[in-house]
């Protein structure tokens, strides 16, 4: 992989994180596109460096909740902070013992699944118009949704479905104030995705070669920078009610993608 496929892949990964399009989808699909001349080891080093990455641009975006959910943490108080803190908690549980328990499972969906992916960009085009078209309400997000978010969350590994489009239309569909779902979307994902990162590290699965540093270096600059960008609209978009936008962009790639995998 050449520096420009990383900085497109990373730029991919950075706008569809926070977009609700799927990322795990489009990487596939870009990979299949570009084709993929990273041996396994180095593909999923690739990959983690740019979740990584996108992991950050949330944590800049949201400093200050972030803060505030730590001080929940800490605090030993029943006040908002303590309770989101909880919800969080709560909302990881599904995905976690998806993870732990189905780990060999879940990546056999993952790799030349172009067709899978294609059927799940269509679901995800339906949930999105759906939520399009929920009555705003003020609602904060409950212990009950914030689990049956995290189900969607859970729903949401497989490639092709997008997480943040799941989550964020589960939220809606239950009378979560739109901002406040976008804001929950985002912030639920972010120790997941360093508990993902930690294990994998830990475990020895991925290493940092000498010889693919520049290349991780570019990829992670990509998604991090495009990140920031997308999450910043992203809630600008949701708040708006736009999402019949994605849904059609979701419905036009699916198709796209289920006619190549049938030529193929």
């Amino acid at each position: 992989m050449g520096y420009l496929e990383a900085i497109i892949l990373g730029i991919i990964q950075g706008l569809t994180e926070f977009l609700p399009v799927s990322s795990s989808g489009h990487l596939q699909l870009a990979e299949a596109l570009f084709g993929d001349h990273l041996i396994p080891e180095e593909s999923l080093t690739f990959t983690v460096v740019l979740h990584f990455a996108t992991a950050l641009s949330t944590m800049v975006i949201f400093r200050k909740e972030i803060v505030e959910i730590i001080k929940g943490l800490f605090q030993f108080k029943w006040n908002e902070e303590s309770k989101f803190s909880v919800k969080i908690i709560i909302s990881m549980i599904p995905a976690s013992l998806i993870g732990f328990f189905f780990e060999e499972e879940l990546a056999s969906f993952f790799g030349d699944q172009i067709l899978l992916v294609g059927f799940m960009l269509i679901v995800t085009a339906l949930l999105l118009l759906f939520a399009d078209k929920a009555k705003f309400t003020g609602k904060e997000v409950s212990f009950g949704s914030a689990f049956i978010i995290g189900v969607s969350q859970a729903i949401a590994m497989l490639p092709g479905i997008s997480r943040s489009g799941a989550t964020i239309s589960s939220a809606v569909l239950l009378g979560v104030d739109r901002t406040r779902a976008a804001k929950f979307s985002f912030l639920m994902v972010v120790p997941l995705i360093f508990g993902k990162v930690g294990k994998d590290i830990l475990g020895g699965e991925i290493s940092f070669s000498d010889a693919h540093i520049g290349v991780l270096s570019a990829g992670f600059l990509a998604a991090f920078i495009s990140g920031l960008f997308a999450c910043t609209w992203m809630i600008s978009i949701v708040k708006k009610s736009k999402l019949s936008y994605f849904a059609i962009y979701c419905a036009v790639v699916g198709s796209l993608a289920i006619g190549f995998a049938l030529m193929n």
